[in-house]
C-alpha cells in the first residue's frame, strides 16, 4: 500500500500535473508553503468524501478543469490573495481525492491507510519541492519560459483529462 501510495501522482499525469502547478503557483502567488499542504490535506478529505459515499458527480471532469485552470493562471502568472490560494487548492484537492477515491472502493483498511500515507507523503514533497525551486529561481532570466512553458503541460494535461471525462477522447 505505502509503495503504491509513492507512485501515484508519477502515474497519474493530471495528478502529478495538479500537484506541480500547486506548487508553482503557489510561489508565484507569493504564498507560503501551507497552501500547497492544503492541496494535499484536502485530498485526503476528498477521499474520505468519496470513502463516506457522499456522491459528488462529474468529478473526473472536475479533476480535468481544477487541472486546467491551475494550469491557465501559471500561464498568466497569477498573484492571488491567501484566502483565494487556499480555496482554489482546497476545492482542487477535494475533487481529485474525491476520483481518487473511486479508485480505492473496496480495499483493506491497513493497505489503504499505507496508501494514503504514502500519497500524502509524496505529493506534498513534491509540492513543495516544486515550491522551494520556483522561489529559488525567482531571479534566473529564464523563469518566466519556463514557468509558462510548465503551465502549457499543466493545462494540457488538465485539458486531456477534462476531454476524456466528457468523453470527447
Amino acid at each position: 500500500g505505502l509503495l503504491s501510495g509513492f507512485g501515484h501522482p508519477v502515474i497519474g499525469v493530471d495528478h502529478l500535473a495538479a500537484i506541480v502547478g500547486v506548487g508553482i503557483l503557489a510561489a508565484i502567488a507569493g504564498r507560503s508553503a501551507a497552501v500547497v499542504l492544503a492541496f494535499s490535506v484536502a485530498v485526503m478529505a476528498g477521499v474520505g468524501l468519496h470513502l463516506g459515499q457522499v456522491d459528488l458527480p462529474a468529478s473526473e471532469l472536475f479533476v480535468g478543469l481544477t487541472t486546467l485552470l491551475i494550469g491557465a493562471l501559471v500561464i498568466a502568472r497569477q498573484t492571488m490573495g491567501a484566502g483565494l490560494a487556499l480555496l482554489l487548492f482546497a476545492v482542487a484537492g477535494l475533487v481529485h481525492g474525491y476520483a481518487l477515491g473511486e479508485s480505492i472502493v473496496g480495499a483493506e483498511a491497513s493497505p489503504l491507510v499505507a496508501y494514503l500515507l504514502g500519497l500524502l507523503v509524496i505529493q506534498s514533497a513534491i509540492g513543495v519541492v516544486v515550491y522551494g525551486a520556483v522561489r529559488t529561481l525567482a531571479h534566473w532570466p529564464a523563469r518566466t519560459a519556463g514557468l509558462t512553458a510548465v503551465g502549457v503541460l499543466v493545462a494540457l494535461a488538465g485539458g486531456i483529462a477534462t476531454a476524456s471525462a466528457a468523453g470527447l477522447t
